[in-house]
């Protein structure tokens, strides 16, 4: 008996052919993403994370701000003045204050040194507050108490420190401030280092007098006293940078950059005590000349 094979129609068999192929192909072809990369040995693969977790995003690290706020007061007396010889600095010296370092940190200068303490009496205290990138000291507001004994009193004391003294060497020395109307007495230091009577000798930065006059004094220990004092106001409520230099023969008071007023002085004239670096004030007690207002960028240089 003959059999006859049933033929298969001619579309259908290139079609099988076709997917036969692609088929192959699909087989001996690599994937798109490439072949795996095998982790580093000493870097662990990423743990798997789910299709609806969102990774955390690493945060920003921004530098942290000085913190500003009230300083604790070490003492409401100066520290006794350590006896013995005095010395003069050796020129040129140099020492400067911008109060960045927060109220967690001692007030030192800029190279960590020659610390300055807070004192105060009858409540008073120091604050920091921002000024511009940094901080500067705030001091308490004027008293209007009717008996000045009563008044809060605060300021910044160092110890004793003959470094500061410069003899008859020039001398600058200054400070940034900012005072209202409302923060002038009849007397206001900015900052001093001894005294101009007793034959102490001294070199003060002060604005005295309610026309908010700032002014420049030093002193010798055989009397005679220095000011260079202008007739400008520099109580308006803005910053101020007010600065004093010693020549051989002048005393200069200098405000915002521009020479304001001078006198002529002796150039034997030597300036030399036991007395601390004091800021704001000649001490906490009463009668201290108390300053208020705002101070920053306290520098004393010598010999330069």
């Amino acid at each position: 008996m003959l059999h006859f094979r049933r033929r298969l129609p001619l579309g259908v068999l290139w079609a099988a052919l076709i997917l036969a192929g692609v088929s192959l192909i699909l087989q001996h072809t690599p994937s798109v993403a490439g072949p795996p990369v095998e982790a580093r040995a000493s870097e662990p693969p990423s743990p798997a994370v789910p299709w609806h977790t969102s990774p955390t995003p690493t945060p920003a690290t921004t530098p942290s701000r000085p913190a500003p706020g009230f300083l604790n007061n070490v003492s409401a007396f100066s520290a006794p003045v350590t006896p013995g010889q005095i010395r003069i600095a050796g020129a040129p010296y140099d020492v400067r204050y911008d109060f960045d370092g927060g109220v967690g940190r001692p007030i030192a200068d800029s190279r960590g040194g020659h610390e300055l303490r807070p004192l105060g009496q009858n409540g008073g205290a120091l604050r920091l507050v921002p000024q511009g990138s940094g901080l500067a000291v705030a001091y308490p507001d004027r008293c209007t108490l009717p008996r000045e004994r009563d008044c809060p009193r605060a300021i910044l004391e160092g110890l004793r420190d003959d470094s500061l003294n410069p003899g008859r060497r020039t001398l600058h020395y200054g400070a940034s401030i900012r005072m209202t109307h409302a923060d002038l007495a009849d007397g206001a230091n900015v900052l001093q280092k001894g005294y101009s009577v007793g034959g102490v000798s001294q070199y003060k930065l002060q604005v005295d007098h309610r026309q908010g006059h700032p002014s420049c004094v030093i002193a010798g220990p055989r009397g005679g006293i220095y000011r260079a004092e202008p007739w400008i106001n520099v109580a308006d409520g803005q910053w101020h940078d007010l600065e004093c230099r010693r020549t051989l023969t002048r005393l200069i008071m200098i405000v915002d950059g521009v020479p304001r007023a001078w006198v002529p002085v002796p150039s034997q004239l030597s300036i030399a005590n036991a007395e601390p670096l004091r800021i704001g004030g000649k001490g906490p007690a009463p009668g201290n000349d108390q300053f208020a207002g705002a101070i920053d960028d306290v520098f004393v240089t010598i010999g330069s």
